[in-house]
């Protein structure tokens, strides 16, 4: 399971999950259950635990997460060797965003949607309510949090889910809504006045849907503001993101626009 888990964690490139993750590792029971009593780092606790153990075993803590594998020294030992190769992996460190929400996500961070869901305080150990679509309206934060696969399959994919969505600079995103979603439904009003109303669309951008038999983890591309739009079920909107993405980022998201 632990190996399995590993895999699971191998994308990791979070500068300050990694230290977060060395510095719970190494502290005892108590010292470590007083940390965890920061909401923020609660959160980075159970996105490794989803990682390494998903959900076939849940404990009652996090806390007792971390002591089940500190009683596997062997695996112990390879995940400190892992976050430590890919923290020497790192090339810069984005500028830390301001979140309306005590999560640890990091501006261009890879996140398993797992990892996403417990980042935003979806998932906790009590509950972890399924998320069969690829957006999520949060109302307490209040946010919407979209999950995107730019390479759509029919084997993977309904014909009413394979919708368009490519970088169409660094700064602006088209991305079309659900199906269903008019421009006049609460949902559509929500998106096109999300910032009159205080709430936050956050993108999260992968290529594939699976490679080597693991699901792929998400680009974070960080908060955006509604543009413009065209057309009903579905909308095609356009984000504006505001922190400009990468020049790697951009070639692969805008492939499909070039296709």
């Amino acid at each position: 399971q632990l190996t399995a888990g590993l895999r699971r964690l191998a994308h990791i490139n979070d500068p300050h999950q990694i230290s977060r993750l060395r510095h719970f590792l190494a502290l005892n029971d108590q010292a470590l259950e007083a940390a965890l009593a920061d909401e923020s780092n609660r959160r980075s606790a159970l996105m490794m635990h989803f990682s390494l153990w998903g959900r076939k075993w849940i404990p009652s803590t996090p806390t007792e997460s971390v002591a089940r594998l500190k009683q596997n020294p062997v695996m112990l030992a390879e995940l400190l060797a892992l976050l430590d190769y890919r923290l020497e992996q790192i090339p810069s460190v984005p500028p830390t965003l301001d979140l309306p929400f005590p999560g640890p996500l990091q501006l261009h961070g890879l996140y398993t949607r797992d990892e996403i869901l417990a980042a935003v305080g979806h998932w906790t150990l009590a509950a972890q309510p399924e998320m069969r679509e690829g957006v999520l309206y949060l109302e307490q934060i209040p946010a919407d949090i979209l999950l995107i696969t730019l390479n759509k399959t029919d084997r993977e994919f309904s014909p009413s889910t394979m919708y368009e969505d490519y970088a169409i600079s660094e700064t602006l995103f088209h991305w079309q809504s659900q199906s269903t979603t008019s421009e006049g439904s609460p949902t559509g009003q929500r998106y096109i006045g999300h910032e009159r109303r205080g709430s936050i669309v956050l993108l999260f951008v992968r290529e594939n849907k699976k490679e080597n038999g693991l699901a792929c983890p998400f680009h974070f591309l960080g908060p955006t503001a509604y543009t413009s739009h065209k057309g009903s079920r579905p909308m095609s909107i356009t984000w504006r993101l505001l922190h400009p993405m990468p020049a790697h980022l951009q070639r692969q998201t805008s492939r499909l626009a070039i296709a």
